[in-house]
């Protein structure tokens, strides 16, 4: 069955985290996406990390369901390559630093000039202007600049912390699909392209007004000095593991005083009402972690489920990989790959009843495609022959084949 975006051309000059995780949900869902490469200098996320053979997990789960297409962009030639692979494309995006697409000739205008309806998508660090606009940019940068890292260390005078993963990076990632999604459904209504840009800070700051920003969302009534919510202490120790527990609810904080064996905490006067419970969180949940040391995680989670009250254990992540919930739910899915072996990545967590999407092909190889992809664009072999002799164009496929028959 073919994916909702069957047919759609991306041509995708992004690196690292942000733009591939983006392009790769659009390819899970059935977009054709041409991963644009330097010859030198290949998307650094190839390198970085954990890996097998000649691939990182990083690239391997950023990058499934595209091909690879290998060029020098300084080089004239290379920019015309480009050129001619993106005049039919539905989609361009790009993620270098502010200035960088100028200088090689293949920004806004450029691709425009040659594919007039093209959506051509710049993802930044802090935005086109500004201050901090021209500065190098990665994921912790971003969690500091934005508050994340204040929200996350608990307090605004205590010290700061960085969400263990790459939150600010993979938001983006989520956040330019969606915008791609919006700017192919205008482009169908009126034939219009148009430049769509997206920030790593505007994607984070807008992620956090949701839920952390109260204090700022009344002009002139801001609050000094602030703390996070409590609802991220919720991890409780019992003596055999840890588990979060969630009574949020009047009912469910009254289910919890029963589980817990404290049915007297219903009628403390700290504790009757919502506003009450959160002014007194500190002590609240003390007492409700002291309570839960005396026992098993095993008694507390049968007692808490049966009054009704949120909770579940808190897994590793081998632990999770092997949950019935995930297994029975098919969250994860396993595929050969021809170089790195046999692999685990998680299904596209949206499915779709009449086009579900398909794995297609595993993350491909530096310049895997590339001949394919020029000939397919109009190139006649003498000239890709000619651009490959002169290290404008890689093609990953033939040195593959090379080594393949070494060995």
């Amino acid at each position: 069955m073919a994916g909702p975006l069957k047919g759609i051309k991306i041509v995708d000059l992004t690196t690292v985290i942000s733009g591939p995780s983006a392009t790769m949900l659009l390819a899970d869902q059935g977009a054709d996406v041409i991963k644009v490469e330097s010859i030198t200098a290949p998307d650094h996320a190839r390198g970085a990390g954990y890996g097998s053979q000649t691939f990182t997990t990083v690239f391997l789960n950023n990058n499934r369901n595209k091909q690879a297409l290998a060029l020098d962009l300084k080089k004239p030639e290379g920019r015309q390559a480009l050129l001619a692979v993106a005049k039919d494309a539905d989609v361009v995006i790009q993620n270098f630093r502010p200035g960088v697409v100028e200088r090689l000739g293949v920004a806004y205008d450029d691709v425009v000039a040659v594919n007039p309806e093209v959506i051509y998508v710049s993802i930044s660090g802090f935005g086109e202007t500004g201050p901090l606009s021209h500065k190098p940019v990665y994921d912790p940068i971003i969690q500091a600049v934005s508050g994340l890292a204040t929200i996350q260390g608990g307090s605004d005078e205590l010290r700061p912390r960085l969400v263990r993963t790459i939150l600010p990076d993979k938001l983006t990632g989520l956040v330019t699909a969606q915008a791609i999604s919006s700017a192919l459904v205008h482009k169908a209504r009126s034939a219009e392209g148009q430049h769509v840009r997206v920030s790593m800070l505007d994607a984070v700051v807008n992620f956090l007004w949701s839920s952390d920003m109260g204090s700022q969302t009344f002009v002139d009534h801001e609050v000094s000095q602030q703390r996070a919510a409590t609802f991220i202490d919720l991890i409780y120790e019992t003596q055999t593991r840890y588990i979060s527990v969630s009574a949020m609810a009047n009912k469910q904080w009254l289910g919890l005083c029963d589980a817990v064996g404290h049915p007297e905490w219903k009628a403390d006067e700290r504790f009757t009402t919502p506003a009450l419970r959160d002014r007194n969180a500190d002590v609240r949940l003390q007492m409700t972690q002291d309570a839960l040391l005396t026992d098993t995680a095993e008694h507390w989670l049968e007692r808490l489920e049966a009054a009704g009250v949120p909770c579940a254990p808190v897994l590793t992540r081998n632990e999770m990989i092997q949950h019935p919930q995930v297994s029975e739910n098919q969250l994860l899915f396993e595929i050969e790959h021809p170089v790195a072996g046999k692999i685990r990545q998680a299904r596209p967590a949206a499915r779709f009843s009449r086009s579900s999407p398909e794995q297609r092909m595993p993350a491909p190889r530096h310049g895997e495609h590339t001949r394919a992809l020029l000939k397919a664009s109009g190139l006649s072999d003498s000239q890709i022959e000619s651009l490959i002799e002169q290290g404008i164009a890689y093609d990953g496929a033939r040195d593959l084949s090379s080594l393949q028959d070494q060995s």
